[in-house]
Parts: structure tokens; sequence; C-alpha cells
């Protein structure tokens, strides 16, 4: 693939400061791109800055569920690179806890994160993407193609994504726009630890070895080629590309393998 394909365009990253958004932040400036992103940790998009000085990196502290939030984070995108190219949807967050335990607003809080976040940027930003005929990207997940125990609300928030990014592609096809969603699969992230309890607070841990995990960069990687490649859909990881295939055609098999994975004697674990 061209080393210069993204060479001044513009990339516009949700959640840039941790994880797979700050991966791509990395190796999308050392490619030549003129990247915006946003968060909701001053300290961490300061950090960033100082990471990658100049005048190709333009951040903002915005919470993606915040409608007036996504649309001074695109409107200054616009003003200070002069159009869009590329959108990639990657804030989001996660959840751990059984309906039952759950309050329900923890749900609302992931939905409106990960979905209407997606829907704020992916419609403040269409009519500049149309200009440039680019790219709209969703960092989706494995649990937007199979239903998840214990992040019901995260699944449901991945497979709205879903369904609104492949209707969105019909769309928009008449238009030169690739639209295109991405499941990483289980990939070293800050989501994780950040994942929402039954009460809506921070488990502060990861019940999985991110070290034996693949990386936020190597990821960051295989989603730039794909953009490149104006791919459709990209499913990460030898895990995430069997859970997709048993789903699909072993869906009874793939409920047992799922419980077996999830609960030890009648608990969540992971």
């Amino acid at each position: 693939m061209s080393s210069y394909y993204f060479k001044d365009k513009v990339v516009v990253i949700t959640g840039g400061s941790d994880g797979i958004g700050k991966a791509l932040v990395d190796a999308l400036i050392l490619q030549g791109a003129k990247v915006a992103t946003c968060g909701r940790n001053q300290d961490k998009l300061y950090d960033l800055q100082m990471l990658h000085p100049g005048k190709h990196l333009h951040t903002m502290v915005a919470d993606v569920s915040n409608y007036n939030d996504c649309r001074n984070f695109i409107d200054s995108t616009i003003q200070f690179f002069g159009g869009i190219d590329i959108l990639i949807n990657n804030a989001g967050i996660s959840m751990k806890a059984l309906l039952k335990d759950l309050d329900i607003e923890v749900i609302r809080k992931v939905m409106d994160i990960n979905f209407n976040g997606t829907l704020y940027c992916t419609r403040l930003a269409l009519d500049a993407i149309i200009k440039s005929k680019g790219t709209i990207v969703g960092i989706s997940s494995i649990a937007g193609f199979r239903g998840l125990p214990g992040r019901s609300g995260y699944s449901a928030s991945k497979f709205a994504i879903n369904g609104f990014l492949e209707a969105l592609r019909i769309e928009l096809m008449d238009e030169g726009v690739n639209v295109m969603w991405v499941s990483p699969g289980f990939t070293s992230s800050n989501i994780r630890n950040v994942a929402l309890d039954k009460q809506g607070k921070s488990q502060g841990e990861s019940p999985l070895d991110e070290t034996k995990l693949m990386s936020s960069e190597k990821c960051a990687a295989l989603i730039l080629k794909a953009i490149q490649k104006r791919r459709r859909t990209l499913v990460l990881t030898a895990t995430g590309k069997t859970t997709v295939f048993m789903n699909r055609f072993f869906p009874s098999l793939a409920d047992k393998l799922v419980k077996k994975y999830y609960f030890k004697n009648g608990e969540l674990v992971k």
C-alpha cells in the first residue's frame, strides 16, 4: 500500500487520546496527515499536542454524547483544516454487569457515547465528506456481531453502529463515499479498564491479560490499510474471526461456547 495515501488528508478521529485512537493519531501524523481529535481529558490532549507539535494536529475537549460538543469539534476542524476527508468514529465506552443487577442509566450512557456519538459526528461531517468523496469509519466490535453476556448495553450500541453504517453505506454509494465498520476483537486498549460496572463507575481493571492481545499499534496499522483499500468491513484477530464465523453458521453452538467462556459456576467471570 502507498505510504503517501494519507499525506495532507484531513482525518478526524474521536477519542484519540487513548488506545486505538491514539495509535491512529500517531500513525497518521507520521504519514503526513492533518489530524483532528477530541477527548474528555484535557491533560491527555495536551500531552498529545506536546508529542506532535506543529500545525498538523488539532485537538478539542469534547464529549461525543453531547451534540453541541460534536458540532463545535467538527466545525472547528473544518475551519482549521478547510475540510474533512476521513472520519473515524472511535470514541467509545464498555460496561460489565448482568442486566438484572444493572442501573438502567449505565446502558443509556453507553448508547449515548457509542451510538449517538457516531451518529452526531457522522451527520455533522457528512457534507464535507461527500464533497471530498471520502471515508466514514466506525470502530465497532465483535459484540456488534455477537451479543455478549454482561455487555448487553455495549452489544446493543455496537449492533446499532453496524446497522446505521450499513444503511448509510448504501445511501452514499452514488456519492463516492466509502463507509466501513471495524471489529477489533480483543485488542490491547484502555476500554476494559474504564468499562462501567453495574452502578456506572469505572471497574478500574481489565478481566483479560492485555499483554497477550493484539497491540493498539498493530490494530491501527490494519485499520489504515483497510481504509486505503476502501474495505466494507474489517474483523481483526483469530478469535474475532472465529466468533463471527461460528455465530453466523452455528449460532446455537456459539451460544454454548460463549456461555462457557464468560461464566464459571454460574458467575460472570469475564
